[in-house]
């Protein structure tokens, strides 16, 4: 994530914009720039398990990184509008990609901005206004960051695989799980090159470069 912290710092300096694609080697929890971690997360729990644990540049709640794509998009704020305009434009880009997948994406209503202590527990546990939903369920969880001119948005698109991993080493009661995945929503396996392929096809690259990292 810090090469995410890099393309921003870029985007601020030059008003160029751009995407990347990503996943984690090895796997881990990501926690939001803001997150109290060690009050909501079981640090001994953490490490039996053996996660390995990355503070995000963005804010948000926790994500699990195993069976998923990574997007990063750092551009000029006046390339799109406001963070609310980016945030539902990116992810009305990301949604047409899921559909040349096969998936019927819709995204969330507007709601009501809900403080972050009055979260359920993870990311992916309830959507906001904006967000990626398949069959009623989020399958991308994404934040922001704001830096002079410019932002830094990314977030995780599931695969496959659960948020499991945050609800076995959380101090909070589990929430009620309000994830799906491309698997589940398609019936079959979807890789990463899928993915990460269907976003490139139906990205706007007059807009921004695209990078695609395959560890």
């Amino acid at each position: 994530m810090a090469i995410d912290q890099a393309l921003l710092e870029e985007a601020d300096r030059t008003g160029r914009a751009f995407l990347r694609l990503y996943r984690f080697d090895p796997r881990c929890i990501s926690f939001g720039r803001n997150e109290p971690a060690r009050e909501r997360y079981d640090r001994d729990a953490i490490a039996r398990l053996g996660c390995d644990v990355v503070r995000r540049p963005t804010g948000g709640r926790a994500v699990w990184h195993e069976h998923e794509v990574t997007y990063a998009v750092a551009a000029p704020l006046a390339a799109f509008g406001s963070p609310r305009q980016a945030y539902r434009a990116i992810h009305e880009r990301l949604a047409a990609a899921l559909r040349r997948l096969g998936a019927d994406p819709v995204l969330a209503s507007n709601r009501p901005t809900v403080r972050l202590s009055d979260r359920p527990a993870s990311c992916f546990a309830a959507p906001v206004g904006g967000e990626v939903l398949v069959h009623g369920r989020k399958v991308i969880g994404s934040a922001q960051v704001r830096q002079g001119r410019a932002f830094l948005q990314h977030g995780s698109i599931l695969r496959d695989g659960s948020q499991e991993m945050l609800r076995a080493v959380s101090r909070q009661p589990s929430a009620v799980s309000g994830e799906t995945t491309l698997t589940a929503a398609l019936g079959r396996r979807v890789t990463f090159e899928e993915v990460a392929e269907a976003i490139a096809a139906t990205w706007d690259d007059s807009l921004t470069s695209t990078a695609l990292d395959r560890p």
